[in-house]
């Protein structure tokens, strides 16, 4: 029985074409970019090559990409970043209360530092409204950070509306764009946003890679302090075949967008419907119609989703209940009760997210089991209310 993977947003599998772009520097390219001889400086101008990559996709200058090891270490460092750069005042931080672990619990941090932080709530559909950004700047906010895509329900937040916002109270505004790469248009001038992480395994790229862009004159100190590597604000030698290969990836994903959208969106509309039509009691979650075109996630009703996904594994068929960071938690999702759902019924939830592999032939496997798996579960499983 064929494996079925059906959890792109944990993770994709590296793109044998950037595998290949990587080889050279995994293999016979080895210098370290700093040197000077003709190793290193090969090596240099491989760097420099992909930092013009990713700037073009994003309408940004060079001297604005840093390269980092993950979109966890991007958030860290923009929020860190702008928060350490307004230590002697501290400040005040807007954030949703959706956003991944990343940028929440950074934000906690700094609240034990002495910032001040506004979680915003969201709708049942799990989307902010740009006015409550709006109402809960103050003088002293510093920093907005709103995530483009979420992680576990998809929905896709109005960040252009509320980088207006943010650009007319001269407010810098971070992005996490993590889910939104390979699908979301990512010029940073047109949705109005002044720093932006990606995570290069989200788009086929190389894990232990990621992108923070800083637009210029935006104040963000360094995390990480040592040699004068990314300019002075990431010290570290450069890995540089995953730098290639992030680049290169993120190339591939954003020429070969329309297509895969439109694919993986034919497939996820199926699942959806059919799911919702043969699952008495399931619910869909995130926003019916602003969402990633390859996100399904569901909740139902009188089954664990830790048992769903155990029971859809020896199925050869893997999903998750959520965010890939969080599935080894057995507490429910903090978006789903974000958006309102109790907590019963988010812990039942299962994500479906599709990739360029996938195919009618797997859905059709998935939508054989699913039923059949949760009429079982229900028959056996009885969820107590917390």
């Amino acid at each position: 029985m064929k494996p079925i993977y059906l959890d792109h947003a944990a993770t994709t599998p590296l793109d044998p074409r950037v595998r290949e772009v990587m080889r050279p520097y995994l293999e016979d390219i080895y210098g370290n970019p700093s040197s000077i001889y003709r190793l290193a400086r090969e090596a240099r101008r491989a760097v420099d090559a992909a930092r013009d990559t990713v700037a073009e996709i994003l309408g940004a200058r060079a001297s604005e990409i840093i390269f980092t090891a993950s979109g966890s270490e991007s958030d860290n460092m923009a929020i860190k970043g702008v928060a350490f750069a307004h230590l002697s005042r501290r400040g005040h931080i807007i954030t949703s209360s959706v956003e991944h672990h990343a940028v929440l619990h950074t934000a906690d941090f700094l609240e034990q530092l002495g910032f001040t932080v506004t979680r915003l709530p969201v709708d049942s559909n799990g989307m902010v409204d740009p006015d409550a950004v709006g109402r809960a700047i103050r003088d002293d906010t510093i920093l907005i950070s709103v995530m483009y895509a979420n992680n576990e329900v998809g929905t896709i937040q109005p960040i252009e509306e509320i980088g207006r916002i943010a650009r007319r109270r001269r407010i810098p505004f971070h992005v996490d764009a993590v889910q939104a790469a390979g699908f979301l248009d990512l010029d940073v001038n047109r949705l109005g946003v002044d720093l932006l992480s990606l995570a290069g395994h989200k788009f086929y790229g190389p894990k232990g890679s990621g992108v923070l862009y800083i637009r210029r004159g935006v104040a963000c100190w360094p995390l990480i302090h040592g040699g004068g590597q990314e300019r002075g604000r990431r010290a570290g030698t450069e890995n540089v075949a995953a730098i290639v290969g992030l680049a290169a990836a993120l190339r591939f994903a954003q020429d070969e967008r329309a297509e895969h959208a439109a694919h993986v969106s034919r497939l996820r509309d199926r699942v959806i419907r059919e799911v919702l039509a043969q699952v008495p009691g399931a619910r869909l979650t995130g926003h019916p119609r602003h969402r990633l075109p390859n996100n399904a996630s569901f909740c139902f009703e009188g089954i664990s989703g830790e048992s769903l996904l155990l029971a859809l594994d020896q199925e050869g068929i893997m999903a998750s209940t959520g965010s890939a960071c969080t599935s080894g938690s057995l507490e429910p999702s903090h978006v789903l009760l974000a958006m309102g759902l109790p907590a019963p019924l988010a812990a039942g939830s299962l994500r479906i997210t599709l990739g360029r592999s996938n195919t009618d032939e797997d859905v059709d496997r998935l939508l054989a089991v699913l039923p059949v798996t949760i009429a079982r579960l229900r028959s056996l499983e009885t969820v107590t209310p917390s």
